[in-house]
């Protein structure tokens, strides 16, 4: 592909396998999925689950805006949680990060997440461009 393009950058977490934080491919951006691993560091946020879900978005957010683009770009996202009784907090925090009209979104309640983790959280962005 052309026109695809790698996205990368140390505002968030190191890639952790056979994947990359992003991947653009003409105005669209597939975000990975996001854990609450602080960048610096690469340990994770467990102080709470609010905790958690801020620095998720925090990262994609980081992402986002390497790609050329905001969290008001994302169009859709996908929230995997271990619980669904956080989903309330969810929102909550999404609060903080978007603003209407909202991104498409899906959430799930799933078995387990990477390192045990409480939320996982990936995006599609379009950019302007």
């Amino acid at each position: 592909m052309a026109n695809r393009s790698i996205i990368n950058t140390e505002k968030a977490p190191a890639a952790i396998g056979t994947y990359s934080q992003a991947v653009k491919v003409g105005n669209t951006v597939y975000i990975s999925g996001q854990i609450p691993l602080d960048p610096a560091t690469m340990e994770v946020v467990n102080d709470s689950f609010e905790a958690q879900a801020v620095r998720v978005f925090e990262n994609l957010k980081a992402i986002a805006e390497e790609a050329g683009g905001s969290l008001d770009h994302c169009v859709k996202l996908t929230i995997l949680l271990s619980d669904l009784a956080n989903f309330a907090q969810v929102n909550e925090v999404m609060s903080r990060y978007f603003s209407e009209p909202y991104p498409a979104r899906a959430a799930y309640a799933v078995k387990q997440l990477p390192k045990a983790v409480d939320i996982e959280v990936e995006a599609i962005m379009v950019t302007g461009e």
